[in-house]
């Protein structure tokens, strides 16, 4: 009882949020919320685990250097919560979204292939999957589910409503998802996921040196149905826009490499964008525990 009504209470409390930001322009409220962010960042306990992953991955950074690093990876994360409100205006925005390697899902685009489709908690990541969609590929997204099941369902329909086709879809992890999956498989629907978060039930792998929980599964199906693998990279921009990098595709056909060595492959190109952007990584999960 009294955690429902402590999910309540900040179901509201966000609701309220959600109400005095949409009066502003977006890139305003986007910016404000992010320096409330970035001044109460701090105070959250969460900030000690993102020091300890920071000093991880950036172990010769000294205190001031991390602290501003952080700072910024805060003001990402509030302009990020604002953003989601209002998901289907950037969507629908002209130029709001930049694209490069457009060239690289080609044959996904123009022959209508399947691909599995990957990004990172990096810049705002929930642009990706209404992006895809818009861009004319149906996908079925996994995403880990809010433990508030007030917030889940907000954030759920902001998701949706931010999506141009019905034909895609989000699911959430575990084993609906895996079933949701399958399903739009044989619907030959493409697939989303971001991949830099612990995986309790994965296997451990590689990445910035440390063996951590990683999931597998969507390697097992890139090598069962001949999938590519497109990595999704995410940039926030000076001017309030974005850019999306779609790179080149990953194939895991050979036989002689197991899931852990791809995945590891996988983790060392994904490296390279959290250290090229660390402001904008989501340093705040538990990912190195």
């Amino acid at each position: 009882m009294i955690k429902k009504f402590r999910y309540l209470i900040e179901f509201i409390l966000l609701k309220i949020l959600f109400f005095l930001f949409l009066v502003l322009p977006l890139g305003i409220a986007s910016k404000i919320s992010g320096k409330i962010f970035r001044f109460l960042g701090s105070i959250f306990y969460v900030n000690k685990i993102a020091i300890k992953n920071c000093k991880i991955v950036l172990p010769n950074l000294d205190s001031n250097k991390i602290k501003l690093i952080l700072h910024q990876s805060w003001e990402n994360l509030g302009s990020n919560i604002i953003e989601l409100s209002r998901l289907s205006e950037i969507i629908n925005e002209q130029n709001k979204i930049k694209i490069e390697g457009l060239e690289n899902i080609k044959e996904v685009l123009d022959q209508k292939k399947q691909a599995i489709f990957f990004g990172i908690h990096q810049s705002n990541w929930e642009i990706c999957v209404p992006l895809i969609t818009k861009l004319g590929v149906n996908v079925g997204a996994i995403y880990r589910h809010v433990n508030n099941y007030y917030i889940e369902k907000l954030v759920y329909n902001f998701r949706i409503s931010s999506l141009t086709s019905q034909k895609s879809f989000y699911t959430p992890k575990g084993a609906k998802s895996a079933k949701d999956i399958i399903t739009g498989l044989k619907k030959e629907k493409s697939i989303f996921l971001l991949i830099d978060q612990k995986d309790s039930a994965g296997e451990e792998v590689k990445f910035f040196g440390k063996n951590v929980k990683t999931q597998l599964g969507f390697l097992k199906i890139a090598r069962k149905h001949k999938l590519p693998m497109i990595g999704m990279e995410n940039k926030r921009l000076n001017n309030g826009s974005f850019l999306i990098k779609f790179k080149n595709p990953i194939y895991h056909n050979d036989i002689n490499i197991s899931d852990k060595k791809k995945m590891h492959e996988i983790h060392l190109i994904i490296e390279k964008w959290i250290l090229e952007n660390p402001s904008q990584w989501f340093w705040q999960h538990k990912r190195f525990n």
